[in-house]
């Protein structure tokens, strides 16, 4: 079986140390505590708390949030007292209060929990690196993760100090959106509804979940028609609960479970759908304005009809006002918003670029059109630029979700490895056979008896109870022969089943299966940083900064050189000025100095790696591994079977007899083409191509309809024909006896016959 594989296992190796260190600190016997702290207002509060706390004698560790107002305080009760944590956060000016219930002793070992939360909002690294530093602070956080590329953040946490809804809580203060995707929890689950679309419809599933056993609380979201509920898988299974809803609805509401990637499949589309409406509203509204200062001054009857005044203004110059305000505040509100949460958390991102070039363009502009109403001069007005900035901003950020959405292809991939739906087995108490039934296979469940038919694909891990077949299982092992399945033969969910009826019984369902423990790596790898991205995050974190310093010092230098007259006046046009010059000069170097490449470049790259390496066949453990491939020289493979083209092929042919070649390969596909057996299908492919070579047309379709004449014309007649698994066909043609095996096996089948006097003598042809 394949190895278990941990959501955070291919990184953190670097937090090994300490939290090592911190279970040994729990086994020395020390205790937590949980304090509100109220009166903290930036990150200096939040550093002089814990420097107060951490400078206190039993203090251990100290972990201060200031989303959440509280401390968490790792301390000896045989030197500390929780009086004495209150103490120390009172001298440091600040009112604390220790929460009831939390100064508990910890037992040895907490299992640790790992959740798949989606961030929206994310621009760029320094996003990222906000919302890594504001998860690794929470209390009970172990490691966490956030992937820019995917929009997911991944975090190890301990669900007796914090929940789920906490961080999620925590990265909403923070300014953006999230939702926990899916958790390492096994009693929660996510049901989308069909029918739920009147208030009687979300009343009537209100009372059903109500009298359901086992069901801890649910949470009904109408406008969704998405319900997510809490149960006690001891007591009621999810199948069971989808059933319920089913019979008690009489068939109104129909239940199902939401899968967790079709979902963030659903989420990316809508992004993007939304990026491109925003995109095209700001390409409605700049495209008149760019023609009206680039194109309509060549147009005489145009340019006289926008140089007329309406009142104080000029009609065009009203017109690029109205139209540009659109694009600046109601186009472009998603920027500022974006900057406001940057900056009040005291981090900036690309969005701050944008918003200080557009606004500063746009500002001007407004205040030279008033100044030329009111003075009769008019100077250089800029409102196109404000909005082909915008509107390029936005093309670029259309392009990156796309991006994003194809980097996540892989994934998808794998996922529909698996049947959307099984056959179950139904059965009485006594163990008879009821019936089956095609449910959802995210509904199965472990023990469930499930039917497996010729040519579809197995919905679980499990064990074969009942039939026999041959599977293909290359996009596991990479061996492209096929392997034979028989009773208490294990069998991987997401394979082939090629030939024959199969009774399986699941035994690892969802996250526990090869394939999801496969999908678990692939997102690990996506989600690990390369060293040269951590160096990249840190450079995208004071890159804005140093661009906001460089446009000042590019505006101060411009200016002071053109007051002192160091270049031409000619420079100048006539209608602008020294300040007007310089200004354009520094909102070039805020605009063009976009970080989106930098921080999106490796992780981007690292997806789609990994995401081509897993469609081949090929599982990369992440970006160090790819970082560190550059200096591999030699690559050695430990399996014959793997490098081939997943399909078997006849390489040679020789007759021991006087045997025409070409007699002998037409008994041999006469018998095989009654088989449904991988070699049954490589020997007739390649008897038809020795026939055949040369004499087929080139059209597909010409060529299927001559392929399928040709076979119902060279090959013969067949009689008695019977499969033996694992050892060969035989069958009579022309009245002779045809037996086709390997080797050993065939002599075992002649003595078998000649035992049976199914043969009238040994001369008979033998193949």
């Amino acid at each position: 079986e394949m190895e278990e594989v941990a959501l955070l296992g291919s990184y953190g190796e670097a937090e090994g140390p300490s939290s090592r260190k911190g279970q040994e600190e729990e086994e020395a016997g020390m205790r937590r505590a949980q304090v509100r702290v109220t009166g903290m207002t930036c990150s200096a509060c939040t550093g002089a708390v814990e420097a107060a706390l951490s400078a206190r004698r039993g203090v251990r560790s100290a972990a201060v949030s200031l989303l959440q107002n509280r401390a968490h305080v790792v301390f000896d009760p045989a030197l500390a007292k929780e009086e004495d944590i209150v103490e120390a956060i009172e001298d440091a000016g600040f009112e604390a209060e220790i929460l009831p219930d939390s100064a508990v002793s910890q037992p040895k070992s907490q299992k640790a929990l790992s959740g798949q939360f989606r961030i929206g909002g994310m621009t760029c690294a320094a996003c990222v690196n906000s919302v890594e530093g504001i998860l690794k602070k929470l209390p009970g956080v172990n490691r966490a993760v956030v992937a820019l590329a995917t929009s997911l953040g991944e975090v190890e946490y301990d669900p007796t100090a914090i929940s789920k809804d906490e961080i999620v809580q925590a990265i909403e203060d923070a300014g953006f959106e999230a939702a926990l995707v899916q958790s390492s929890e096994q009693d929660k689950a996510l049901l989308g509804l069909i029918g739920l679309h009147t208030e009687r419809d979300v009343n009537l599933l209100y009372d059903i979940l109500r009298k359901t056993e086992g069901l801890r609380q649910f949470d009904v979201n109408s406008v969704r028609a998405e319900v997510e509920i809490t149960f006690d898988p001891e007591v009621v299974g999810l199948r069971s609960v989808v059933d319920i809803i089913d019979m008690e609805s009489s068939g109104r509401l129909k239940a199902h479970v939401q899968n967790p990637y079709v979902r963030s499949s659903s989420n990316d589309a809508q992004e993007a759908s939304k990026m491109l409406h925003l995109l095209r509203s700001s390409l409605f509204l700049s495209i008149p304005v760019f023609f009206m200062r680039m194109v309509c001054p060549h147009i005489s009857f145009i340019n006289s009809f926008l140089l007329m005044h309406c009142g104080p203004f000029r009609i065009g110059d009203l017109l690029k006002w109205m139209l540009v305000s659109v694009v600046q505040f109601v186009v472009g509100k998603r920027f500022y918003v974006a900057a406001y949460r940057a900056l009040r958390h005291g981090s900036t991102n690309m969005d701050v670029l944008v918003v200080l070039g557009t606004t500063a363009t746009y500002v001007y502009s407004v205040c030279a059109l008033l100044y030329g109403a009111f003075t009769g001069f008019h100077p250089p007005m800029y409102f196109e630029t404000s909005a082909m900035i915008i509107t390029f901003v936005l093309l670029g950020k259309y392009l990156e979700v796309l991006a994003k959405g194809r980097t996540s292809d892989a994934i998808k991939k794998l996922v529909e490895l698996v049947p959307a739906t099984a056959i179950l087995l139904l059965k009485y108490k006594d163990g008879k056979y009821a019936g089956e039934k095609e449910i959802d296979a995210l509904l199965i469940q472990p023990g469930d008896v499930l039917k497996v038919l010729p040519g579809s694909k197995i919905p679980a891990d499990g064990i074969v109870t009942w039939g026999t077949s041959h599977v293909d299982e290359s996009m596991v092992t990479g061996e492209s022969a096929s392997i034979c399945k028989e009773v208490s033969s294990s069998v991987i969910g997401g394979t082939m089943n090629l030939n024959g009826i199969l009774h399986i019984q699941a035994a690892k369902v969802g996250s526990g299966t090869v394939l999801s423990q496969i999908i678990s790596l692939v997102e690990t790898a996506q989600m690990s940083k390369a060293p040269i991205q951590k160096f990249a995050d840190y450079v995208a974190g004071i890159f804005v900064p140093i661009v906001i310093t460089l446009s000042l010092l590019t505006f101060c230098t411009w200016f002071v050189c053109g007051t002192l007259g160091a270049y031409p006046n000619s420079w100048v046009s006539e209608t602008s000025n020294c300040f007007v010059f310089s200004l354009m000069f520094s909102i070039s170097v805020v605009v063009i100095a976009c970080p989106c490449a930098l921080g999106l470049a490796t992780p981007t790259a690292v997806m789609v790696a990994t995401g081509v390496g897993a469609n081949h066949g090929v599982l990369v453990k992440g970006g160090d591994a790819l970082e560190r491939a550059q200096n591999v020289n030699y690559i050695i493979f430990d399996k014959t079977g793997t490098l081939t083209q997943g399909k078997a092929t006849v390489t040679t042919t020789k007759v021991f007899s006087g045997m025409d070649v070409g007699d002998f390969l037409t008994l041999v596909a006469s018998a095989e083409a009654s088989s449904e057996h991988p070699l049954a299908k490589a020997i007739l492919d390649y008897a038809f191509h020795f026939h055949f070579f040369g004499k087929l047309p080139s059209s597909k379709d010409d060529v299927k309809k001559r392929k399928e004449d040709a076979f119902s014309q060279w090959l013969l007649e067949v009689a008695d024909f019977s499969a033996l698994p694992g050892k060969g066909v035989q069958c009579l043609i022309n009245g002779k006896m045809i037996l086709v095996s390997y080797v050993i096996q065939l002599f075992w089948i002649i003595f078998l016959n000649c035992l049976r006097k199914e043969l009238l003598c040994l001369g008979n042809p033998i193949i």
